[in-house]
């Protein structure tokens, strides 16, 4: 068995991310929330596009002002309205000052924005009540960017901060790596599909239905293989459809050492590389990572293959903290793709037999600024589904450690549910 930090390790270095010429496609800027970026983006824009004012007041010459004060106040004519959106027509000239409102465009001749609750107004004049800065409230021309240099780099993930960058910058296209595919399915003659009513020793499989989630949640593209029985050649016709069609192959099941586990022979049969094949974790110790000859002629590796255990706490743990990296360094992000782990104050007491790194579901909350971890109700059996919802976070006990006391420090595996 390999220890967890071993495991992950070997699974990254497999990891070969989409390709920045093959493995793109052009969206349109409505389109690209949680896209990854696949080419640097520049921008023909300045940001500011002009010398505008960064607050309600008066755009004044700064040596007409600098002695100011409710005393002394300097007293300008005011020369023009300038709103935002308009384009000034007159040149700020000594003891002259325009009325200007946030965003617009600083007149010709004026280096100096006076916030409104420093001045008062008589009809056409404004009286100055105290200094301000040099330059002050001037946000000039491209003093945030300019414009053909990078705006943003490639490898990112598009969110809403980058999205309304991409908007100002007037990027209506850009150029992102296509969706990874997963290919998923369950395997055991026992699974039945939730429409159907189970019978005696049946039970339905809700494996395929949480990883197509899950897939879903990090952003790639779920693809169903559905159910396959304990039968070599329907498996073996399977695998090799799958890893035909998917950059990252999802089998539950059929795994461990019973006498209808046959994914490791089959991964056999099929010239697979098998790379792990049990891992010192619990629950997940069954888990069989795999690569298979190069499918095309730039030497580009067939799918990642991974056989997770049947049991469905078994399946989310491996996911989170195998699966879920190896599909964000496949989509093409440039960083940040190992699991996050949170140090937290345990609400419960803890417990382990030690022997292997234990992970434990509970939930987050927030007690008093400080993050608590509560651990979930009832068993903590790896086939338990219903202490499972509404869980967020995995309390990880490491090899070795057999108690962590309520109040104790513990790392937790933040889950993306949180």
């Amino acid at each position: 068995m390999l220890p967890v930090s071993d495991a992950q390790a070997i699974i990254l270095n497999l990891v070969q991310p989409l390709d920045h010429q093959r493995d793109t496609e052009v969206v349109d800027l409505l389109a690209a929330d949680s896209r990854i970026l696949a080419t640097p983006v520049t921008s023909p824009l300045d940001f500011p596009h002009w010398d505008n004012s960064a607050m309600d007041g008066y755009a004044v010459r700064y040596q007409d002002v600098q002695h100011s004060n409710a005393e002394q106040p300097a007293v300008l004519e005011i020369v023009e309205n300038i709103p935002a959106g308009y384009q000034p027509k007159s040149t700020i000239q000594l003891g002259q000052a325009a009325r200007i409102f946030t965003g617009a465009v600083i007149p010709a001749g004026a280096d100096t924005v006076v916030m409104q609750e420093n001045t008062r107004r008589e009809e056409n004049r404004v009286f100055i009540l105290a200094a301000p800065k040099p330059q002050e409230f001037v946000r000039y021309k491209a003093s945030f960017y300019q414009a053909g240099t990078q705006l943003l780099p490639a490898g990112i993930k598009l969110n809403a901060p980058e999205i309304a960058v991409l908007a100002a910058a007037q990027c209506p296209q850009l150029s992102v790596y296509r969706r990874p595919r997963v290919a998923i399915f369950s395997t055991g003659d026992e699974l039945m599909t939730v429409e159907k009513q189970l019978q005696p020793g049946q039970i339905v499989d809700s494996n395929q239905y949480t990883l197509a989630a899950l897939v879903k949640e990090s952003g790639a593209e779920p693809l169903i293989l559905g159910i396959v029985k304990d039968d070599p050649v329907a498996l073996e016709k399977v695998i090799a459809h799958a890893i035909a069609i998917a950059d990252i192959v999802l089998s539950s099941g059929g795994v461990s050492v019973g006498d209808y586990d046959y994914v490791d022979k089959i991964l056999d049969s099929l010239e697979a590389k098998i790379h792990i094949q049990a891992v010192e974790m619990r629950p997940g110790k069954p888990l069989t990572v795999a690569t298979f000859p190069s499918r095309d002629a730039i030497n580009r590796v067939s799918a990642l293959y991974f056989g997770l255990p049947g049991n469905p706490g078994s399946v989310l743990a491996t996911f989170w903290r195998f699966v879920l990296p190896a599909i964000k360094k496949l989509s093409g992000i440039t960083e940040g793709w190992e699991p996050v782990f949170l140090k937290v104050r345990s609400h419960d007491e803890l417990r382990s037999d030690g022997k292997r790194e234990t992970y434990l579901w509970g939930k987050l909350h927030l007690i008093d600024g400080v993050y608590e971890f509560h651990k979930a109700g009832g068993s903590n059996s790896s086939g338990n589904l219903i202490n499972l919802a509404q869980t967020n976070a995995l309390a990880v006990l490491p090899m070795g450690k057999t108690l962590i006391s309520p109040q104790e420090e513990v790392q937790v595996l933040q889950l993306v549910n949180g």
